[in-house]
This record gives C-alpha cells, sequence and structure tokens, in this order.
C-alpha cells in the first residue's frame, strides 16, 4: 500500500530536496568512506530493520541529539527514512544548524529493501 502525501507536506518537501543533496543505493554502495549513516525513522521502524551500520536519531529528536553523536560538523552525513521524504527534512534541518556534508537517500528504507539488500535488527 502506497501512502498519499499531502501537497503541503510535499511542497516542504521539495523545497528541502532542493538544499539537500540525494543519492541513489548505488551511489551509496560506491561512496567513498568516513561516512555517518544515519536512520531518521520512528523507533518502531528501527526496531523493524534498518541498514547495517546505522545510527538510529529519528527526525523528531535529531536536533536535540545530533551534536552529542557526530561532534564533527565537516563529517559526511548520509540520512535515510521509509522513502526519502523525512531525510531530505532533517538534511535541511541539519545544514542549518552548520554540518556541511549532508545528504539524503533516494527511496530511503524501501528501495534498500526491494533492493534485496542486508539488514539488521536490533536485539530486544
Amino acid at each position: 500500500m502506497s501512502k498519499q502525501h499531502s501537497p503541503g507536506f510535499l511542497a516542504v518537501v521539495d523545497d528541502a530536496k532542493s538544499r539537500v543533496k540525494e543519492l541513489t543505493i548505488a551511489d551509496l554502495q560506491q561512496f567513498p568512506t568516513p561516512y555517518v549513516l544515519v536512520d531518521v525513522r520512528e523507533d518502531l521502524e528501527w526496531l523493524a530493520g534498518h541498514l547495517p551500520a546505522a545510527i538510529h536519531l529519528g527526525k523528531g529528536v535529531i536536533e536535540r541529539d545530533v551534536e552529542k553523536a557526530v561532534q564533527d560538523k565537516q563529517q559526511t552525513l548520509i540520512l535515510y527514512c521509509g522513502g526519502g521524504f523525512r531525510s531530505a527534512l532533517a538534511g535541511d534541518m541539519l545544514q542549518k544548524m552548520g554540518y556541511q556534508d549532508v545528504w539524503s537517500l533516494a527511496g530511503g528504507y524501501t528501495a534498500w529493501v526491494n533492493a534485496g539488500l542486508p539488514l539488521t535488527k536490533p536485539q530486544v
């Protein structure tokens, strides 16, 4: 089932995407390291599975917690969410906070899963 996003939400996302760099899964697989992979989805989404090596900073708390998790504002950050919308919004905010190399994964977790790539599920 695909989600229908409201026109207002899509307008805000499009605005953020005009300032945040995007990369595809293929780009990510070839991306030079080091970078920090950040899952900005909700807690329950994270617990259901996430990309290997990702850290979790949900979109609702990322602005509050990112400076503790990633002190170096020169560090490359690659953000993902379910489909690439929330990660663009979060990336835009991180750039406003001074992070200088922020990327959003186009298609997000859904594209990763559809490509049949490995996942990690936290031990609870």
